[in-house]
């Protein structure tokens, strides 16, 4: 008699150990803030984040900078996905890209650069030459 109820209640917690796995989805939508200031950072970062194997779909909002994702999570995490960002040169979500990958964005996609991020919002008014 304890064999059996030793038994069952170790096969009841077995089931509810395994009912508290995470489940994965092949179509997780996910959402997170990557840094960026222009159509040309838009086209890096959902490239980017596209060429990650079973990354569905990618669009970055250049006005929110919220890029989001559709996703297979058996073949890929979102970390995966937010390092091949880093990778381009673009930060996500407060953690900085390399300076090295950083230096190889286009010179006006330098969005750390208060003075290129001022001119992309049109907040520098460029001086005109007097004769």
């Amino acid at each position: 008699m304890k064999k059996i109820i030793l038994g069952m209640s170790l096969l009841l917690m077995g089931i509810s150990t395994q009912a508290q796995t995470v489940q994965k989805s092949k179509n997780a939508k996910i959402s997170f803030e990557v840094d960026g200031i222009c159509g040309m950072c838009k086209k890096r970062i959902e490239t980017a984040a596209l060429k990650t194997k079973g990354v569905k779909f990618a669009l970055w909002n250049v006005k929110t900078h919220q890029l989001s994702l559709i996703l297979d999570e058996h073949k890929t995490t979102v970390t995966t996905v937010q390092r091949n960002i880093l990778k381009v040169g673009h930060d996500v979500i407060g953690v900085k890209a390399t300076d090295e990958a950083y230096n190889s964005v286009h010179p006006c996609c330098k969005y750390r650069d208060d003075e290129i991020v001022m001119d992309h919002e049109g907040g520098v008014v460029k001086q005109q030459k007097k004769d």
